[in-house]
This record gives C-alpha cells, sequence and structure tokens, in this order.
C-alpha cells in the first residue's frame, strides 16, 4: 500500500482500511504468540500501513496534502520596525533584601518546665 494510493481515498474508505490493518495486526500478533507465525516481517509491514493510514487522516485534519498547481510566490511585503525616538529605560525590579529562611528541620519537643 503506497501514500499515493492512500490520499486518493476518501475519509471513510480510510477508516476502513485503518480497521482491516489493525485487525490484521491483532491477529499477527496472536499467531506470533501461539508460534504459529512464519514470517514475523508481516507484523511490521501491517505496522506501517497503519502509520501510513493515520498520517494522511493527520495530513486531512490539518489541511495538508498535494496540491494540483504550486501557487506562485508573489512579492512579499516586509515590515520594517518602527524606529523609536526616545529609548526608555527598561525598568529595574524593586530590590529585595534576601532574608535567610528558616531552616525546616525536626522540631525539637520542648520540655515542660
Amino acid at each position: 500500500m503506497k501514500v499515493d494510493e492512500l490520499r486518493i481515498l476518501e475519509a471513510d474508505e480510510l477508516g476502513m482500511r485503518l480497521r482491516t490493518a489493525r485487525r490484521e495486526l491483532y491477529e499477527l500478533r496472536f499467531k506470533h504468540a501461539v508460534g504459529q507465525l512464519e514470517n514475523s516481517s508481516q507484523i511490521s509491514k501491517v505496522r506501517h500501513d497503519i502509520a501510513r493510514i493515520m498520517t494522511v487522516l493527520r495530513e486531512r485534519d490539518f489541511g495538508f496534502g498535494p496540491t494540483a498547481e504550486p501557487e506562485p510566490l508573489g512579492a512579499v511585503a516586509v515590515a520594517e520596525p518602527e524606529a523609536k525616538a526616545e529609548e526608555e529605560p527598561a525598568e529595574e525590579p524593586a530590590e529585595v533584601e534576601d532574608e535567610p529562611k528558616p531552616k525546616r528541620g525536626r522540631g525539637r519537643k520542648k520540655e515542660a518546665e
């Protein structure tokens, strides 16, 4: 299964193929666990197919995808930064004297007087 083949399919067809591929992966894993699977590379092939299908679905969610004709790039306007007439000094944070924090240790039991 190639990505180009998947991109021309409708969303419901992709959903059906995704379910079919997941079911096939389930069956292959089961056969592998039981010891009936002769070609274990089938598992990775099906996993790649699932990834391809999911990639095409996500591309459609984000609006990506192949376009028939690439749009020509026109002139790009570049905004120039405004010149600052007055440079304002950056506000300095007020200095706070660092007081040592009390240590958190085991509290000593006070002796009864």
